[in-house]
């Protein structure tokens, strides 16, 4: 491995990459690393592809949107730490300013027909998304029994309105414990889980601010693992059931403008901010959600060879990926019982599943489907 690979790309070329993967990156998570693969590895042969798998797995490591955290990760390795900036910044900045404009067009218009019947037919489409995820992650991450009966019992925690953040570093703790004593080496995780179980003390005032609001995603951003979809959770939980900050429709059109758009999903921290605070509290939601990301990548970047090779660090990720599946399952149901709500919206619901399950069809043509769908109902209802 070559050092003339290293620190040898402008901060030029890397804003414009990272600004064209940024606004042109549909399909969620999985088809921006895709994306970037083709990118920095294929066409401009930055990195090997193993060098790129190296840096992958980094993110996945840590909490917060992989996507993104992979992007900050081949800025940092390829023009230190300004490019570590530029490029998150970058691939960022795009949806940012797009879910804004939408969030503008939504407060000022949402209450139009038109407006109204797009989301209409989103919804439904948003719901078979999550589940296409679900189903996807799943597969992955319960590798075990054991893994499978701690994902049933963290769905019957959530039921029972265990606090999300309990639940998932409680997994984590356990599923760490029993490997830990089985193989009798590294208990050093054990005091890092305790730390992340501490960090459950996130119990903001109820009175809305812009700087509740940046703590609240400041939090998210720095505890999140798991798909992006777990961010709902962690919403509906917080600022629809405890604060009453959003309506449970509010969280549903955040949703769907975060699917509507490229990008990273966490962006939809920047449409919630907007219809909370205006235009402060988009770029207040936006730094608090995506900061923590900036700030793993920089610290976690000289620890990943000792962290990959420890086997109790390993079973705590994955008692956290299964806990953070239970919340997605447990949000799904929740957020389908508002999507499906009559028999259009059911069929639309079934035929997006078709599409994406049998087909694999994009994500983002299913949105534009769903939208035309619900806005031809609109004008015809």
């Amino acid at each position: 491995m070559s050092s003339d690979r290293d620190h040898k790309t402008s901060l030029g070329e890397l804003a414009l990459v990272f600004l064209k993967l940024g606004t042109i990156a549909f399909g969620g998570p999985a088809a921006h690393i895709a994306m970037m693969e083709d990118e920095v590895v294929r066409r401009r042969h930055w990195m090997t592809r193993d060098e790129f798998l190296d840096l992958l797995g980094a993110a996945n490591l840590i909490p917060g949107p992989n996507s993104t955290e992979l992007a900050i990760h081949v800025g940092h390795r390829q023009a230190g730490w300004a490019g570590l900036v530029v490029a998150g910044a970058s691939f960022i900045l795009p949806a940012a300013l797009i879910v804004t404009a939408f969030a503008w067009a939504y407060v000022r218009y949402g209450s139009l027909p038109e407006v109204a019947g797009i989301l209409y037919g989103v919804k439904p489409v948003i719901i078979v998304i999550v589940l296409q995820a679900l189903w996807s992650l799943g597969k992955t991450a319960i590798k075990t029994k054991f893994l499978a009966a701690i994902g049933l019992a963290c769905v019957a925690l959530t039921w029972l309105g265990v606090h999300e953040l309990l639940i998932l570093a409680g997994a984590g703790l356990l599923v760490a414990l029993v490997r830990t004593f089985a193989q009798r080496n590294d208990r050093r995780l054990l005091s890092i889980s305790f730390a992340f179980l501490l960090q459950s003390t996130a119990t903001a005032t109820s009175t809305f601010g812009l700087l509740p609001l940046f703590l609240f995603f400041l939090k998210v951003g720095a505890i999140l693992y798991g798909s992006g979809y777990v961010l709902l959770a962690f919403i509906r939980a917080d600022l629809v059931e405890r604060w009453h900050w959003l309506t449970e429709s509010q969280l549903l059109d955040a949703i769907a403008v975060g699917q509507v758009t490229p990008g990273p999903v966490f962006t939809t921290a920047t449409f919630i901010g907007y219809v909370l605070g205006g235009f402060q509290g988009a770029i207040v939601a936006t730094l608090g959600i995506f900061l923590p990301a900036f700030c793993f990548v920089a610290l976690s970047g000289p620890l990943v060879p000792r962290i990959r090779r420890s086997p109790a660090a390993g079973a705590f990720l994955d008692g956290v990926n299964v806990a953070a599946l239970a919340l997605m399952v447990v949000v799904t149901y929740q957020l389908g019982r508002a999507s499906l709500v009559d028999i259009k919206t059911l069929l639309i619901g079934l035929i997006s599943g078709f599409l994406l399950f049998g087909f694999r069809v994009n994500s983002a043509w299913l949105v534009l489907g769903g939208a035309i769908a619900g806005w031809i109902i609109s004008r015809s209802g």
